[in-house]
């Protein structure tokens, strides 16, 4: 395991948690492309149910579901990264303890 690896890895927690951050505040520049599709035709369809003066209960469902989809999402990423992470820490200091005791002391 080299440092850089950490750090790399590190930045990508700190880019992830942003994210879900950010999606937990109600915006979308960290959507991907699908979740984003989904929020903009359902804004739209919304929009066109209020215009016609009638109900947007299944469009408020529509944005809701697919915001805890994407923080749902974003939630499993930071985990694996997070997991990735000590998965490289424990494999380093196993690496380490071998080195040490492989010793003629």
């Amino acid at each position: 395991m080299s440092s850089a690896d950490l750090r790399r890895l590190d930045r990508e927690i700190r880019h992830t948690a942003k994210k879900l951050e950010a999606v937990r505040r109600g915006e979308l520049w960290p959507l991907n492309g699908r979740e984003r599709r989904a929020m903009t035709r359902a804004v739209a369809g919304g929009a066109y149910r209020t215009m016609r003066g009638r109900s947007t209960g299944r469009t408020e469902q529509q944005i809701e579901s697919t915001g805890s989809a994407a923080e749902m999402r974003l939630t499993a990423e930071l985990s694996a990264l997070h997991g990735e992470r000590q998965r490289l820490i424990t494999e380093a200091a196993r690496t380490k303890t071998a080195k040490r005791s492989s010793g003629w002391w």
